[in-house]
Protein backbone atom coordinates (compact mmCIF):
# COMPACT_ATOMS: atom_id res chain seq x y z
CA UNK A 1 0.00 0.00 0.00
CA UNK A 2 1.73 3.53 -1.39
CA UNK A 3 1.07 6.47 0.96
CA UNK A 4 -1.76 5.62 2.74
CA UNK A 5 -4.66 8.31 3.28
CA UNK A 6 -5.73 8.92 6.69
CA UNK A 7 -9.09 7.48 6.41
CA UNK A 8 -6.77 4.20 5.53
CA UNK A 9 -4.42 4.41 8.42
CA UNK A 10 -7.44 4.82 10.53
CA UNK A 11 -8.96 1.93 9.73
CA UNK A 12 -6.09 -0.46 9.70
CA UNK A 13 -5.04 1.20 13.28
CA UNK A 14 -8.99 0.25 14.63
CA UNK A 15 -8.41 -3.22 13.36
CA UNK A 16 -5.20 -4.08 14.86
CA UNK A 17 -6.50 -2.48 18.30
CA UNK A 18 -9.63 -5.09 17.93
CA UNK A 19 -7.63 -8.23 17.26
CA UNK A 20 -4.72 -7.11 20.37
CA UNK A 21 -8.04 -6.51 22.49
CA UNK A 22 -9.76 -9.66 21.81
CA UNK A 23 -6.64 -11.49 22.06
CA UNK A 24 -6.00 -10.57 25.03
CA UNK A 25 -9.37 -10.65 26.13
CA UNK A 26 -9.03 -14.73 24.84
CA UNK A 27 -12.11 -13.68 23.21
CA UNK A 28 -12.65 -14.70 19.10
CA UNK A 29 -11.55 -11.37 16.70
CA UNK A 30 -15.32 -10.77 15.34
CA UNK A 31 -16.97 -8.70 12.99
CA UNK A 32 -15.71 -8.31 9.16
CA UNK A 33 -12.77 -7.04 7.95
CA UNK A 34 -13.17 -3.56 6.47
CA UNK A 35 -12.25 -2.81 2.68
CA UNK A 36 -9.31 -0.85 1.60
CA UNK A 37 -9.42 1.56 -1.42
CA UNK A 38 -5.93 0.33 -2.01
CA UNK A 39 -5.79 -3.15 -0.89
CA UNK A 40 -3.14 -4.24 -3.19
CA UNK A 41 -0.14 -4.36 -0.84
CA UNK A 42 3.07 -6.61 -1.98
CA UNK A 43 4.99 -6.03 1.10
CA UNK A 44 5.00 -7.07 4.42
CA UNK A 45 3.50 -5.16 7.91
CA UNK A 46 4.62 -5.09 11.56
CA UNK A 47 2.61 -4.58 14.57
CA UNK A 48 4.51 -2.38 17.68
CA UNK A 49 3.32 -2.03 20.68
CA UNK A 50 4.40 0.58 23.26
CA UNK A 51 3.00 1.31 26.96
CA UNK A 52 4.21 4.55 28.65
CA UNK A 53 6.67 5.54 25.89
CA UNK A 54 8.57 1.80 25.91
CA UNK A 55 8.48 -1.16 23.65
CA UNK A 56 5.59 -3.76 24.59
CA UNK A 57 5.87 -6.04 21.77
CA UNK A 58 7.00 -6.24 17.95
CA UNK A 59 5.85 -8.72 15.23
CA UNK A 60 5.39 -8.64 11.71
CA UNK A 61 6.03 -10.52 8.62
CA UNK A 62 8.57 -9.23 5.92
CA UNK A 63 6.67 -11.39 3.08
CA UNK A 64 3.32 -11.43 3.16
CA UNK A 65 1.16 -15.19 2.96
CA UNK A 66 -2.51 -13.44 3.00
CA UNK A 67 -4.25 -9.80 2.52
CA UNK A 68 -2.52 -6.25 4.62
CA UNK A 69 -5.45 -6.19 7.08
CA UNK A 70 -5.47 -10.16 8.29
CA UNK A 71 -1.46 -9.70 7.90
CA UNK A 72 -2.33 -6.67 10.56
CA UNK A 73 -5.01 -9.09 12.64
CA UNK A 74 -2.29 -11.79 13.30
CA UNK A 75 0.48 -9.45 13.92
CA UNK A 76 -1.32 -7.75 16.52
CA UNK A 77 -2.47 -10.78 18.19
CA UNK A 78 1.13 -11.66 17.94
CA UNK A 79 2.85 -9.13 19.08
CA UNK A 80 0.26 -9.14 22.61
CA UNK A 81 0.85 -12.60 23.10
CA UNK A 82 3.45 -14.16 21.68
CA UNK A 83 6.45 -11.75 21.90
CA UNK A 84 9.16 -13.93 23.35
CA UNK A 85 10.48 -10.80 24.82
CA UNK A 86 8.08 -10.16 27.14
CA UNK A 87 5.28 -11.39 28.99
CA UNK A 88 1.61 -11.55 27.48
CA UNK A 89 -0.22 -8.12 27.81
CA UNK A 90 -3.05 -8.11 30.42
CA UNK A 91 -6.19 -6.88 29.86
CA UNK A 92 -5.57 -3.62 32.46
CA UNK A 93 -2.54 -2.94 29.98
CA UNK A 94 -4.57 -2.11 26.95
CA UNK A 95 -6.26 1.21 27.74
CA UNK A 96 -1.83 2.24 27.80
CA UNK A 97 -0.81 0.55 24.83
CA UNK A 98 -0.39 2.62 21.90
CA UNK A 99 -0.18 0.65 18.03
CA UNK A 100 2.52 1.43 15.39
CA UNK A 101 2.11 0.02 12.00
CA UNK A 102 4.85 -0.18 9.56
CA UNK A 103 3.67 -1.04 6.13
CA UNK A 104 6.46 -2.11 4.52
CA UNK A 105 7.69 -2.24 0.52
CA UNK A 106 8.30 -5.10 -1.20
CA UNK A 107 12.43 -6.30 -0.72
CA UNK A 108 15.15 -5.42 -2.90
CA UNK A 109 18.56 -6.88 -3.03
CA UNK A 110 20.70 -3.86 -2.22
CA UNK A 111 24.20 -3.01 -2.18
CA UNK A 112 25.76 -1.63 1.37
CA UNK A 113 27.15 1.07 0.33
CA UNK A 114 23.78 2.26 -0.91
CA UNK A 115 21.84 1.72 2.45
CA UNK A 116 20.69 4.76 3.78
CA UNK A 117 19.56 4.66 7.67
CA UNK A 118 16.37 5.78 8.58
CA UNK A 119 15.01 5.55 4.95
CA UNK A 120 15.75 1.45 4.43
CA UNK A 121 14.83 -1.11 6.60
CA UNK A 122 16.83 -4.60 6.16
CA UNK A 123 16.56 -8.31 6.21
CA UNK A 124 19.76 -10.34 6.46
CA UNK A 125 19.59 -13.89 5.97
CA UNK A 126 21.99 -17.11 5.15
CA UNK A 127 20.19 -20.43 4.94
CA UNK A 128 17.58 -20.23 7.54
CA UNK A 129 18.79 -17.58 9.27
CA UNK A 130 17.54 -14.29 9.00
CA UNK A 131 17.40 -11.08 10.71
CA UNK A 132 15.01 -8.02 10.10
CA UNK A 133 15.28 -4.61 11.85
CA UNK A 134 12.78 -1.78 10.74
CA UNK A 135 13.63 1.90 9.63
CA UNK A 136 13.02 3.40 12.65
CA UNK A 137 15.53 1.36 14.74
CA UNK A 138 18.61 3.28 12.98
CA UNK A 139 16.74 6.42 13.51
CA UNK A 140 16.32 5.41 17.19
CA UNK A 141 19.32 4.82 18.06
CA UNK A 142 21.07 7.33 15.34
CA UNK A 143 22.81 4.64 13.30
CA UNK A 144 24.72 4.97 10.34
CA UNK A 145 23.56 2.69 7.18
CA UNK A 146 26.63 0.63 7.74
CA UNK A 147 25.82 0.03 11.30
CA UNK A 148 22.46 -0.62 10.72
CA UNK A 149 23.83 -3.34 8.46
CA UNK A 150 25.90 -4.67 11.52
CA UNK A 151 23.28 -4.94 13.99
CA UNK A 152 20.96 -7.08 11.56
CA UNK A 153 24.05 -9.74 10.94
CA UNK A 154 23.81 -9.90 14.49
CA UNK A 155 20.15 -9.94 14.92
CA UNK A 156 20.25 -12.47 12.16
CA UNK A 157 22.92 -14.34 14.82
CA UNK A 158 25.53 -14.11 12.41
CA UNK A 159 29.04 -12.18 12.63
CA UNK A 160 28.66 -8.49 12.40
CA UNK A 161 30.50 -8.78 8.96
CA UNK A 162 28.60 -11.67 7.75
CA UNK A 163 27.29 -9.54 5.03
CA UNK A 164 31.16 -9.81 3.10
CA UNK A 165 30.46 -13.73 2.66
CA UNK A 166 28.65 -13.87 -0.86
CA UNK A 167 26.10 -16.48 0.68
CA UNK A 168 24.81 -13.75 2.79
CA UNK A 169 22.14 -12.60 1.33
CA UNK A 170 21.31 -8.87 1.91
CA UNK A 171 17.75 -6.78 1.17
CA UNK A 172 16.43 -3.76 1.59
CA UNK A 173 12.66 -2.18 1.87
CA UNK A 174 11.11 0.76 3.01
CA UNK A 175 8.30 1.28 5.86
CA UNK A 176 5.44 3.96 5.77
CA UNK A 177 5.43 4.36 9.69
CA UNK A 178 2.10 5.66 11.93
CA UNK A 179 0.53 5.34 15.35
CA UNK A 180 -2.42 6.14 16.78
CA UNK A 181 -1.34 9.26 18.04
CA UNK A 182 -0.47 10.28 14.73
CA UNK A 183 -4.08 9.85 13.09
CA UNK A 184 -7.09 12.27 14.22
CA UNK A 185 -10.09 9.89 15.13
CA UNK A 186 -7.11 6.54 15.67
CA UNK A 187 -6.48 7.04 19.12
CA UNK A 188 -7.83 4.57 22.12
CA UNK A 189 -10.88 6.29 24.27
CA UNK A 190 -10.23 6.13 28.35
CA UNK A 191 -12.32 3.56 29.88
CA UNK A 192 -15.20 4.44 31.63
CA UNK A 193 -15.57 4.20 35.15
CA UNK A 194 -16.57 0.55 35.65
CA UNK A 195 -15.63 -0.90 32.61
CA UNK A 196 -12.79 -2.79 32.10
CA UNK A 197 -9.19 -0.92 31.56
CA UNK A 198 -9.11 -0.88 27.71
CA UNK A 199 -11.20 0.68 25.12
CA UNK A 200 -11.63 -0.10 21.19
CA UNK A 201 -11.83 2.58 19.00
CA UNK A 202 -14.67 0.63 17.19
Amino acid sequence: MSSAGNREKKLLLEVARRAMSAAVEGREFAGQLPELSNPQNLGGAFVTLHRRGRLRGCVGQVVPTQSLLETVVHCAKAAALEDPRFDRVRPEELSEIEIELSILSTLETIAPERIQAGKHGLMVSLGRQRGVLLPQVATQFRWSGWRLLEETCVKAGLDRDAWKNAEVRVQAFTAEIFSESDVPGAEPEAPSPGKPGYSSST
